[in-house]
């Protein structure tokens, strides 16, 4: 079957999140002072993306809500009780740094100009709706997917085969006609093959190591890979 739709994922595969989150935790370190739990702030940020990791971990197993997952990584992260009203507080102070520091891929709108107009567009994420679509808005691209839909409001989360499905759903296709697009390879590539998207692995850093997956390195191979002219040495999922 052709494919008639992208799926997307957002973070660090059309937004640079990686990026946003070490330069906006820097700068929320400088404005609020580095924590007594850290001698320096590279071990701060580290244990901050560690944290972001467990928890985000939490929120995808179900074990904590949306608002509970921030709650707890600041309480974590600065070794100390917080009532809910004061880890809210903390957290909304560090998001307009986050938020500040917020910027796309220089390839995400080539290549969505490249495939406009030739394949549907959508977003499936493991995160909340009103974050994504607040990104995707202030980014300048939410008008370019139909629909956006995530993990906290589906009730389950990447690579659960019932999330990619939801997706193909609210499209009204079937997944052979669907293809996923993300950074991680399990969550993202693998996870949509097992659902029976096709599956493209963004390795924007070259980790490689997995010839199974279909893989590109930057998303202007992307419109060459659907269109069939070029293969990058991995599997032909689109023959």
């Amino acid at each position: 079957m052709p494919i008639r739709a992208v799926l997307w994922d957002v973070d660090d595969t059309l937004f640079d999140y990686t990026t946003a989150a070490a330069t906006g935790m820097s700068r929320h370190l400088a404005a609020e002072g580095l924590p007594e739990a850290y001698a320096t702030a590279g071990e701060a940020l580290e244990a901050w993306a560690r944290l972001t990791r467990l928890h985000w971990q939490r929120f995808s197993d179900g074990e904590t809500d949306w608002q509970g997952q921030r709650r707890d990584r600041a309480r974590d992260f600065l070794a100390r009780p917080l009532d809910d009203a004061a880890a809210d507080a903390w957290f909304e102070r560090h998001i307009a740094h986050y938020e500040a520091a917020w910027a796309l891929f220089p390839d995400a709108v080539p290549a969505l100009d490249a495939l406009t107009g030739v394949y549907r567009h959508a977003v499936l994420s493991n995160s909340a709706l009103e974050q994504q679509h607040r990104k995707l808005t202030a980014l300048g691209v939410r008008d370019r997917f139909e629909t956006v839909l995530c993990a906290a409001e589906l009730g389950i989360s990447k690579p659960a085969p019932e999330a990619f499905l939801a997706a193909c759903e609210a499209l009204d296709l079937p997944p052979a006609e669907v293809v996923y697009v993300g950074d991680e390879p399990d969550i993202d590539a693998r996870g949509a093959v097992a659902a029976g998207l096709a599956g493209i692995w963004l390795d924007r850093y070259g980790r490689g190591g997995r010839p199974e997956l279909v893989r590109i390195t930057a998303l202007d191979q992307l419109p060459g890979l659907l269109a069939g002219n070029t293969r990058f040495g991995a599997p032909d999922t689109f023959g």
